[in-house]
């Protein structure tokens, strides 16, 4: 009997030990190769939810494939068609980027990232995302006492998901450079190969002719459409505000693996919290207490966002993703099927999966100018609330009354109020109380829907009035937006201005009186370390070469010399294309014509200019908020020095509200022995559009740097040292070493 029991525990320890370690690679190499691509296209957030779009269809495919063999071979036949697929995945070991990766500059690279992450990673991913439901349902046929619910294997497989995630940033990444993590999951997979090998082994001896798999059996209740379209709903819907809250978090903070690796880590949670036993027990709660973060949430992550913190900003989205989640995926675990019918459950939310991600990535961004698909799925999630379907259906018109009131009142008001901004207080005082006032509908998921997305939209449209919004587009790389807006001038007379922003993010201002066409204003201002640098540097310019990484409205090309030579560095057509539209800013057009514009990442761009050709390079790359990583490491600082001449000076643009950017600069500057130099500039009068920033300069020695040390016209210090963390390289950078 003890031999019995010991023996059942050792096959659940194995099935789940395989799904442990195949759910770990699976989540240890989205990180992984995300950060081998980054230095590839600029360090943007969307190269993360094109490889999350990849991730999902291969894991479909894997669903697939389980889905099929299970029902159409024989154990055998399953075996040995397995055996084959690992043996080839090990063809593409170790993993590695394809020799000359080089990304398309001229057009879109969504396809060609695609392509590159098909070659490098393809098969062995395809062989990791098949083994959750082919272990599952070959345990289901080994005869096991818990063969007829392998369900709570799926727990051992979320658990290794999510541990491989928390690890990455705060074990692995700390202390394993990329070469070594690479070889190391090459090594794992082997032993992931040995635990399939094992697992089939037990599956061909234990299962029976009787449990051989046929598409129906007579105790095996059929499929409705209708539940197997509401399975694909409900996970649909998470997975689409997954990337949609993802895009949210890497624009504004840094487009690195830690942070994206927030809204994953609890995305896969809510996996395990609701295939566990107890969670059907507090999923009631679970709905009420959604009802209830929902006013806190829309008030303000919509309505009024700017009175918090923005990391509580960031912890609202986070546990409003969550909860939203728990209550989708709560009642996808209500629903699971029968073991029979195991693969074609996996195998719909894989595709629901894949779908949500091919919507964000593919669809939305070509059918909206702004990331309204996020807005979109939490409306969409509100309707997916538990609710019996007579009640749904009932009145269905009156359910959709309150949203239909709401959105005519606000048509009438646009059109009969001539300047809503006016009003702006009021009315953000009038949307939260409706969204108080919406709690009563809590019990109808088509009323509450439609309401509080009717309050959503609203308060965007508002925020989208009250900030003159001239022209708005999306590509590739993020959304990017041209605003007008008024300052009170030196005259107290009201004045126009341009703003260009990127994401959230401010990136350059421009006057539109005359005497202030050519004036550089916000972080270049002249007031600021940027015009104290050509200032101090005046007589001694007048030839010089100067590249620029990172375009903005192009304000520092009014520091421009016509003996001198320009060269910009720009990741993004679309930036290049605002800044030479004069309807909007003419810096450019009046200050540097001929100055040459380089599409593309400024790392690979710089790497084919001739050694020694600047006299001045500003790094000013930042994607809204981020600065891309992968130009902060030794390796990029050495080669912004082979392309400097010997009196050459590397000026770096660091303001970050979260990051302290110095920390990195500095390490590097001291193990090359370089000279450095910091200004935190703060205006010390009420000057329009002169903006706190903060400037780092560096060069091979203290003499380049003197006229700025010894300048009257701010205050130049000797950067820091730090001895707190290790120098970032193109294979270690640490996140949370710099958080502010």
């Amino acid at each position: 009997m003890r031999f019995l029991t010991h023996h059942r525990f050792t096959l659940i320890l194995l099935f789940a030990c395989t799904l442990f370690v195949s759910a770990s690679l699976v989540f240890v190499l989205q990180p992984l190769f995300g950060k081998l691509l980054l230095p590839l296209l600029g360090g943007s957030p969307a190269v993360w939810n094109t490889c999350m779009v990849f991730y999902q269809s291969i894991l479909f495919l894997g669903y697939l494939y389980a889905h099929t063999i299970s029902l159409r071979l024989s154990p055998a036949r399953q075996i040995q068609l397995h055996s084959v697929l690992v043996l080839l995945s090990m063809i593409t070991l170790p993993l590695a980027l394809p020799e000359n990766s080089t990304p398309p500059t001229d057009n879109n690279p969504t396809l060609w990232l695609l392509w590159t992450l098909f070659v490098s990673i393809g098969l062995a991913f395809f062989v990791v995302s098949s083994t959750a439901p082919l272990m599952q349902k070959w345990f289901a046929q080994v005869g096991h006492s818990a063969s007829h619910d392998p369900y709570f294997l799926y727990t051992a497989s979320n658990l290794g998901s999510l541990l491989a995630l928390l690890s990455y940033p705060f074990l692995i990444e700390p202390a394993i450079n990329l070469e070594v993590q690479q070889l190391s999951w090459s090594i794992v997979y082997g032993v992931l190969a040995i635990l399939l090998s094992l697992c089939g082994w037990v599956f061909l001896t234990k299962v029976s002719k009787k449990s051989e798999p046929t598409e129906q059996s007579a105790d095996a209740p059929a499929l409705s459409i209708v539940t197997q379209l509401h399975w694909l709903v409900l996970a649909f819907v998470p997975s689409s505000l997954l990337l949609g809250l993802t895009n949210f978090i890497s624009t504004d903070i840094a487009s690195v693996p830690l942070l994206w690796i927030v809204p994953l880590t609890v995305y896969l949670l809510s996996f395990i919290i609701v295939f566990a036993k107890f969670y059907d027990r507090i999923h009631g709660g679970v709905v009420a207490a959604q009802t209830i973060f929902l006013v806190v949430f829309i008030i303000y992550a919509f309505i009024n966002p700017a009175e918090l913190p923005y990391w509580m900003y960031l912890i609202l989205h986070v546990v409003a993703f969550f909860l939203a989640a728990l209550v989708c995926h709560g009642e996808l675990a209500k629903m699971r099927p029968p073991t029979h019918h195991l693969t074609r459950f996996y195998l719909l939310m894989s595709l629901a999966g894949m779908l949500g991600g091919m919507f964000n990535t593919f669809v939305a961004p070509f059918i909206f100018n702004d990331i309204y698909e996020y807005p979109l799925m939490i409306i969409a999630a509100l309707l997916l609330r538990p609710d019996p379907l007579h009640s749904f259906f009932k009145h269905f018109g009156l359910q959709l009354l309150p949203a239909f009131i709401l959105i005519c009142f606000g048509i009438v008001l646009h059109n009969t109020v001539t300047n809503l901004v006016t009003y702006f207080d009021e009315l953000a005082l009038s949307l939260m109380g409706l969204t108080l006032l919406g709690l009563v509908l809590r019990k109808r998921p088509l009323s509450f829907a439609t309401t509080y997305g009717a309050i959503i939209f609203l308060a965007l449209g508002l925020h989208n009035l009250s900030s003159h919004v001239l022209y708005q587009e999306r590509s590739f790389f993020g959304v990017l937006s041209m605003r007008s807006s008024t300052l009170i001038n030196e005259q107290q007379q009201p004045e126009q201005y341009h703003e260009l922003f990127h994401g959230t993010t401010k990136h350059g201002a421009e006057r539109l009186s005359p005497q202030h066409l050519k004036t550089p204003l916000t972080y270049y201002s002249q007031p600021g370390p940027m015009g104290q640098l050509f200032s101090e540097y005046s007589s001694q310019n007048a030839n010089w070469t100067v590249g620029v990484v990172g375009l903005g409205a192009g304000a520092l090309a009014c520091y421009a010399k016509p003996t001198q030579h320009w060269v910009f560095y720009e990741i993004d057509p679309l930036v290049v294309s605002v800044a030479n539209n004069t309807r909007y800013f003419s810096y450019l057009d009046k200050c540097a014509k001929d100055a040459k514009m380089v599409i593309g990442d400024a790392r690979l761009s710089l790497t084919h200019e001739p050694e020694g050709m600047y006299d001045l390079l500003v790094m000013d790359a930042f994607s809204s908020d981020a600065v891309p990583t992968h130009l902060l490491t030794e390796e990029a600082l050495s080669l912004y020095f082979k392309k400097l001449k010997p009196t050459g000076i590397l000026a770096f643009h660091i303001t970050n509200r979260h990051l302290l950017l110095k920390k990195v600069l500095s390490i590097h500057a001291e193990k090359a022995h370089f000279a450095a130099l910091i200004q935190e500039f703060i205006p010390n009068d009420n000057s329009p559009l002169v903006v706190a920033t903060d400037w780092l300069v560096i060069a091979r020695t203290p003499e380049q740097l003197a006229p700025l040390k010894n300048s009257q016209l701010g205050q130049w210090n000797k950067l820091p040292l730090y001895f707190d963390m290790q120098p970032w390289t193109d294979h270690y950078s640490n996140i949370v070493s710099i958080w502010k």
